[in-house]
């Protein structure tokens, strides 16, 4: 299958949208391009997955490296539009608990509201 990487800044997110599968061979591509962007000094990411009809546990790898790396440098991570396997996948590893997952890339791109009690509802 073709893969494609494709990257945009949107709203103060830059947004990492796959293209094809998210798998050993195409993880390294999407971990160089992550770790590029947060070396260049981005801080807010959106994995947007919307275009990924497959993830395997490389590209699962990637997506918590990416976090950590994200995390040292106070940064956030965000997930859009997993598909239905992709989404199995993050709510079997917990990942979905670690990563806001969410359906829509606008919703991702979205502000964080603060409950009353400092932490945010989405």
């Amino acid at each position: 299958m073709l893969f494609d990487l494709q990257v945009a800044e949107i709203d103060g997110w830059t947004v990492l949208a796959p293209v094809g599968e998210l798998d050993l061979a195409s993880a390294p591509q999407v971990r160089q391009e992550g770790m590029r962007l947060v070396s260049g000094g981005v801080r807010q990411v959106v994995l947007d997955l919307g275009g990924v009809d497959f993830v395997d546990s490389m590209g699962l790898s990637v997506l918590v490296g990416l976090r950590k790396r994200l995390a040292t440098v106070g940064g956030a991570l965000r997930v859009a539009r997993p598909g239905d396997q992709a989404r199995r996948v993050l709510d079997l590893t917990g990942l979905s608990l670690a990563v806001p997952v969410f359906d829509s890339l606008d919703e991702a791109l979205a502000p964080v509201v603060l409950g009353v009690d400092g932490t945010g509802d989405a």
